[in-house]
C-alpha cells in the first residue's frame, strides 16, 4: 500500500485527488494540508511514501516546503502537482529534491502510474517539463539591472528575501532553510541595512518588482 500525503490549499482539489488515487488498490490517501508548513508538520507521525504537492500556496510554497521534507524526511518522495509549468517553477522544485512534477490535467490513470513510479525512487516528469526541469535557475535570480545596493546581499540574504516576498515570517523561514530565527533576524537586518529600507513589507515590494515574482496567494 502506497501511503500518501496531499498538499493543495484548495479543499476541493484535495477531496478530488483523494477519491481519484483511492479507487486504486494499492494507494491510501493518509493526511491532507494546506500548505507546505502544515504538510512539514505532519510528515513525522505519519510518515508518507509519497508527498503529492502543489506549488503556489499561502504560508509555505511548494518549493520551500520540498527542501525541507527532502532534507529532513529523505523516505518520503515529492511528486508536484500542479496548474504551472514556468521554467523557474520546474527548475526549482526539481533542484529542491522533487522526485517528479506534472500538470493537473493529467488522466488519473497516468496520475497512479507516476505516484507507484515516483515511490520506487525513479522520477516523473510531465510532458514538455524535461528541458525545463534542468533550465539553469538559480534561488533566486539576481535581477537584471540591480541597484547598487544588491551587491552587498549575499545569496543567503537574496534567499531570505525571496521568502520575505512570499509573505513568509521569521519562524517559516528559519525552517524552509534550516537556521534559527536569531540567524533569520539577523538576515533580516542586514537586507534592510543594506537596501535601505524601512521594513520587511518595503523588503517584499522591492523584490516583487525586481524579481518579477508572482504575488502570495
Amino acid at each position: 500500500m502506497i501511503r500518501i500525503l496531499l498538499v493543495d490549499d484548495q479543499h476541493i482539489i484535495r477531496q478530488g485527488l483523494k477519491s481519484m488515487l483511492e479507487s486504486n488498490d494499492d494507494m491510501q490517501v493518509i493526511g491532507e494540508a494546506e500548505n507546505g508548513q502544515r504538510a512539514i508538520e505532519q510528515i513525522a507521525a505519519l510518515q508518507p511514501d509519497v508527498v503529492l504537492m502543489d506549488i503556489r500556496m499561502p504560508v509555505m510554497d511548494g518549493v520551500a516546503a520540498t527542501q525541507a521534507i527532502v532534507h529532513r524526511y529523505p523516505m518520503a518522495k515529492v511528486l508536484v502537482l500542479t496548474t504551472f509549468d514556468d521554467d523557474e517553477y520546474v527548475s526549482q522544485a526539481m533542484r529542491s529534491g522533487a522526485k517528479g512534477y506534472l500538470l493537473k490535467d493529467i488522466e488519473p490513470d497516468d496520475l497512479a502510474l507516476a505516484v507507484r513510479t515516483i515511490q520506487k525512487g525513479h522520477t516523473q516528469l510531465g510532458p514538455g517539463l524535461f528541458e525545463k526541469a534542468f533550465t539553469p535557475v538559480t534561488l533566486p535570480s539576481v535581477p537584471a539591472n540591480p541597484p547598487p545596493e544588491f551587491d552587498q546581499l549575499t545569496p543567503r540574504e537574496l534567499e531570505v528575501l525571496r521568502l520575505i516576498a512570499s509573505g513568509a515570517n521569521n519562524r517559516e523561514i528559519a525552517q524552509a532553510l534550516f537556521l534559527s530565527e536569531h540567524t533569520v533576524k539577523n538576515y533580516v537586518t542586514n537586507i534592510l541595512s543594506h537596501l535601505n529600507l524601512r521594513d520587511r513589507t518595503q523588503a517584499a515590494l522591492l523584490a516583487h518588482s525586481l524579481f518579477n515574482l508572482p504575488q502570495p496567494d
